[in-house]
């Protein structure tokens, strides 16, 4: 006859049997639940701060006729109490009219105060007080596998969010104007129609980027302009009411280099930019830039697409001299010019 297992007590001596051991969780799925937990309060506590911030926007525009008719929407984010906001260029482009709604579904009356489309950018002014606004971060410090928050208000509805991680940095992409946006923040949060010019944001609130397009036929990739760039947008149309950018008054083309010249002439690029055009009175034309010329560098830089160039004359201060290295047939020639604002020469 089986014996049941016993063990003795050590108060009274006596023998009892066996308790069973109670039934708990293992410390993997502990773990897991913790984790959980943790995610779930970051969004939350992140939510929590930015959603007041993010607002909806209401655009239209004015027919030849005289009619206003809707234009479209998009989302946008407030970055300071009186109501300055970051959005799309392209929710804003040429819009005559402009109404913004908080999450709370208070409308303000709003203007437009300047867009950049090489960034796909635009400033709006919400004429208010004491608004909820979130801080711009630095995108400079993201990681690819960080934890990443899109944040909009399409169509009015309040504060629509999807979460993802940052897949990618430094991506490039064409603007609406054909301009190469760079620096571009690639991430997996999943963006709802009408959320364009919502935030993307961090686990500890601070806006990372504004979200500015996805690619159709690719689930789950977003792309958000980082908020350094936005930054500076910011402040440069605050300042000049436009993104000042310099100008040579060329049209270029990529052009492989000729092989034999590249080793007579110990050239370090492969490929340059040939002039295909000049804007007459254009700062190239007046330093001596001819049709035909190749550019190989612009101050020691080396140049092989046109997006070099775009890149260089974003951040070279208008109005000072630099230098272009050019192959002109079978000679190295440098010349300098005098970079003039874009927009503003004819």
């Amino acid at each position: 006859m089986s014996v049941p297992l016993q063990k003795m007590s050590q108060e009274s001596g006596e023998m009892r049997p066996r308790e069973k051991a109670s039934c708990r969780e293992s410390p993997s799925a502990e773990s897991e639940g913790d984790l959980l937990d943790a995610y779930s309060r970051a969004v939350v506590s992140v939510v929590d701060r930015v959603g007041p911030a993010v607002v909806s926007i209401v655009t239209e525009r004015e027919t030849r006729g005289g009619k206003t008719l809707p234009a479209g929407s998009g989302s946008g984010v407030l970055i300071t109490p009186d109501g300055y906001l970051l959005t799309n260029d392209h929710v804003a482009h040429n819009a005559t009219g402009i109404t913004v709604y908080l999450a709370s579904g208070e409308s303000l009356s709003s203007s437009l105060i300047g867009t950049d489309p090489a960034t796909d950018l635009a400033v709006i002014r919400a004429y208010g007080r004491d608004l909820p606004y979130a801080e711009l971060g630095d995108s400079e410090y993201l990681a690819v596998g960080q934890l990443a928050i899109a944040i909009g208000n399409p169509y009015g509805f309040q504060s629509t969010v999807s979460t993802g991680v940052v897949s990618a940095l430094g991506r490039a992409l064409r603007s609406r104007s054909g301009r190469l946006i760079e620096n571009i923040i690639q991430h997996t949060a999943p963006l709802n129609p009408g959320n364009s010019g919502g935030p993307l944001v961090d686990s500890r609130g601070q806006v990372v980027g504004v979200n500015t397009a996805i690619i159709p036929l690719a689930q789950g990739i977003g792309f958000a302009i980082p908020s350094t760039t936005a930054r500076w947008v910011f402040s440069q149309i605050l300042t000049h009411g436009r993104v000042r950018r310099g100008f040579l008054g060329i049209t270029g083309q990529v052009r492989l280099l000729n092989r034999h010249s590249v080793h007579r002439l110990c050239l370090e690029n492969i490929y340059g930019v040939e002039v295909i055009s000049l804007e007459p009175g254009s700062p190239a034309a007046e330093a001596g830039i001819k049709a035909g010329d190749l550019i190989l560098a612009i101050n020691q830089s080396r140049v092989e697409c046109v997006d070099d160039l775009h890149h260089f004359l974003a951040e070279w201060p208008v109005g000072m001299k630099v230098t272009l290295t050019v192959l002109r047939k079978t000679v190295v020639q440098t010349f300098n010019v005098i970079p003039a604002e874009a927009g503003v020469v004819a």
